[in-house]
């Protein structure tokens, strides 16, 4: 029992309510917390593997202030747990449980072949509210459709919160480690990573504030604020949540503290927290809506394939000509995230209005997000396309002018990111043409451009499309 234990530390950046961790810290062996760039997290976009590293190397002084380290290594994940095996005698390996296909993948290759060495192997539960098996319906089957899936679990109990971690025994020896400011994480994020770092909240101490912040001022008019864009009225957890700095039954029992003390508007913010859950749901027992049409019948659907089409570019560049669209856009490349309410308009406006392949805009997504999660980002672009889980996905075609008139009245959002018409544009609005590539050309003393597709116009294409199909 003194052989070390190894910890591999991969989205679960927390000494609070860290299951896993909690465990390894009372079992009384050494032991040595690992995280590794591995197959999954090199494949990743610019800004979630940017923010993965940030998240790592926030982590590590924290587990420096127990008296521990965060032992950095890159490549293969089996190979990477063998030499370290190898060289510090460690006969376990745990690590947090993981549900996406791509997780689920590299984590049975690294289970079978450390089973087949004589390695004890363990994952354990501590990224989700319910293991996404334990939830069927009355017929046994999983859940396609989330307001009953919500009814399941709205009144289930996640657990008790693991104690804080206080202290983590170390080795004798510690393994080499490499400096994870030499894997060059933020390169591919050129000059946008000086951009985006500000409105970054890294670390276990800044997702904690945020909640704190939501519950004091936020979610008592969190039911209809959440929809301003203009306003900052959601928690932002998001971004913490998907590399988890914090536990989503931390959020869970502050939701549900606030709506037994009578706030009503902490049931929404419960639903939201859930949706993640089915997105996850899904992601478990229909992988295939990670990269393929979650309804088969989508997929003789005739979009628009290519990502370097004019109107894509126009997208992506945010200079459709629809101001909610572009600035949603635009938002996204200055702080790394996109308003909720907004990323559903640019969505459909790329999947109906242009009728492009969502796929298209996930791959984007991946790239440009700092709280990109592989099901909520997958579930949300098949949501928004029709192709997912949806009961009437052939009516919801959004209008992008007239959600701006409901969502941004006064026009404080749009004004907030496109610089191009004011005389005076904010920073905000300039810090864009900071953030995107050089090769763009793009200035703020550019003219604002016409709409490549009128708004109207294109939800009546859109609509004649689907209507000669066969959903």
């Amino acid at each position: 029992m003194t052989a070390p234990l190894i910890w591999w530390v991969r989205r679960d950046f927390r000494l609070a309510d860290n299951p896993g961790l909690a465990e390894a810290a009372a079992c009384g062996r050494p032991v040595i917390p690992v995280f590794i760039l591995d197959e999954v997290a090199q494949g990743l976009g610019a800004c979630p593997k940017w923010r993965l590293g940030l998240g790592a190397t926030h982590f590590s002084g924290a587990l420096e202030a127990l008296g521990s380290r965060l032992i950095f290594r890159k490549g293969p994940a089996l190979d990477v747990l063998r030499t370290l095996i190898r060289d510090t005698g460690a006969d376990t390996v745990w690590w947090g449980r993981a549900y996406d296909p791509d997780a689920i993948s590299r984590d049975t290759t690294v289970k079978s072949g450390l089973k087949s060495d004589g390695i004890a192997v363990r994952s354990i539960p501590g990224s989700l509210l319910f293991e996404p098996w334990t939830a069927e319906t009355k017929t046994g089957g999983f859940y396609r459709v989330y307001t009953p899936f919500w009814k399941s679990l709205r009144d289930r109990d996640v657990g008790t919160p693991a104690p804080t971690v206080t202290h983590l025994p170390a080795p004798d020896v510690w393994p080499e480690s490499d400096d994870p400011h030499e894997w060059g994480l933020a390169d591919a994020m050129n000059r946008g990573a000086e951009v985006v770092q500000p409105y970054l909240g890294v670390g276990e101490g800044a997702a904690s504030d945020r909640l704190e912040r939501f519950l004091e001022s936020g979610i008592a008019g969190y039911a209809t604020a959440r929809d301003s864009v203009a306003d900052n009225a959601t928690s932002l957890l998001s971004e913490n949540l998907a590399v988890g700095e914090i536990s989503p039954r931390t959020a869970w029992y502050a939701g549900r503290h606030a709506l037994e003390q009578g706030v009503a508007d902490a049931e929404i913010f419960l639903k939201e927290l859930v949706w993640r859950e089915f997105a996850y749901h899904l992601a478990y027992h229909t992988p295939h809506i990670t990269s393929g049409n979650w309804r088969p019948e989508w997929d003789a659907f005739p979009w628009n394939t290519d990502p370097d089409h004019p109107h894509v570019i126009a997208w992506k560049q945010g200079r459709t000509g629809i101001p909610f669209v572009d600035a949603a856009m635009r938002e996204m490349y200055v702080t790394g995230r996109m308003h909720n309410r907004a990323r559903m308009i640019v969505a459909s406006y790329l999947t109906k209005h242009l009728l492009t392949d969502w796929r298209i805009g996930l791959k984007w997504f991946e790239d440009c997000l700092a709280d990109w999660d592989p099901a909520s980002n997958a579930m949300g672009w098949q949501w928004s396309a029709g192709s997912g889980p949806d009961a009437t996905p052939y009516f919801r075609v959004f209008n992008p002018v007239t959600q701006r008139e409901k969502f941004d009245p006064a026009k404080i959002y749009v004004r907030r990111w496109i610089a191009e018409g004011q005389i005076a544009p904010p920073n905000t609005a300039l810090k864009y043409f900071d953030a995107v590539p050089r090769s763009w050309g793009l200035g703020p003393s550019d003219l604002y451009p016409a709409p490549i597709v009128d708004a109207a116009d294109g939800r009546a294409r859109a609509l004649d499309a689907y209507q000669s199909r066969s959903f």
